[in-house]
């Protein structure tokens, strides 16, 4: 991804100089581990990683470093090239406007109206400040544990949890939230199945704009977001894992599926494409 010298959005929050104290627990590869396990799989893991322990964030201040800093500079890229891109297609194909969400930076924890976030809950969107949450080290989980390395394959993430504010800026999400909420565990997952399935196409719309309208896309790069949508699809982590895939569980789609929805927005660019709840079949 041609990212470097290009404008990046002001549209960040940055924790990163707070420290959360944290007590001796899980490290190394074990916090990683549990990373992937807790966020992809639906489940707050953050007591692991705090030896049995809640998380107590401890006011401190710290240093960034130089890759903490280059990682900054990095995500304010793709972040302003949702927004310009978002803009023109809000207004091309809904006859609305567009209003851009935050991305919040932090390290270890930080809080938030939608519950804390920590190592733990990797990134996500919070519809009640219109805010994106993400710790950078979640990059390097994505791909020294995940096998999903590369510019691009981050920048999908940035995108998919984009496509998250997209379907908020839409009313969509409060909607499937009062479905989900009065559903049961099996038909509550099935609607989040679909949730992020369209946010994974909306990331799909977003780079098929991005190419055309910036340029900014280079060879390689929509496989690289390809691979990163098949390692972490739910029967992949759940297999990792060492478990039996079970797809009543599935709260993101299997590997097959985002692949899928990412390719069918970047094929067409139509957000009408990314209607996961009137398909048959995801």
């Amino acid at each position: 991804m041609d990212w470097r010298g290009r404008r990046g959005s002001s549209n960040i929050e940055d924790r990163r100089r707070i420290s959360g104290g944290r007590g001796a627990g899980v490290g190394g590869v074990g916090v990683l581990a549990i990373v992937v396990i807790g966020y992809f799989l639906g489940v707050d893991l953050t007591p692991l990683l705090e030896g049995g322990q809640g998380v107590t964030p401890q006011t401190q201040t710290r240093e960034l470093t130089a890759e903490d800093q280059a990682m900054g500079e990095f995500v304010s890229v793709p972040l302003a090239d949702t927004e310009q891109v978002w803009a023109q297609v809000f207004d091309q194909q809904l006859g609305a406007i567009y209003t851009p969400a935050t991305l919040v930076l932090f390290k270890d924890a930080t809080t938030s109206p939608c519950g804390g976030a920590s190592q733990a809950t990797g990134p996500f969107y919070c519809p009640t400040d219109r805010k994106v949450y993400l710790d950078t080290g979640f990059f390097v989980t994505l791909d020294r544990q995940l096998g999903a390395g590369g510019d691009f394959a981050a920048a999908y993430v940035v995108a998919h949890e984009i496509g998250h504010h997209v379907q908020n800026e839409l009313g969509l999400l409060e909607k499937t939230n009062r479905a989900r909420a009065s559903a049961g565990e099996a038909e509550a997952n099935a609607i989040s199945v679909r949730v992020e399935l369209m946010a994974d196409c909306f990331a799909g719309v977003w780079a098929h704009h991005a190419a055309r309208q910036l340029g900014t896309i280079e060879r390689g790069d929509v496989a690289e977001a390809m691979n990163a949508a098949a390692r972490i699809g739910d029967d992949t982590l759940q297999r990792e894992a060492g478990r039996t895939p079970m797809p009543d569980s599935f709260t993101h789609g299997s590997s097959d599926q985002r692949m899928r929805w990412f390719e069918t927005g970047q094929k067409t660019g139509q957000v009408a494409r990314c209607d996961t709840f009137a398909a048959r079949k995801l």
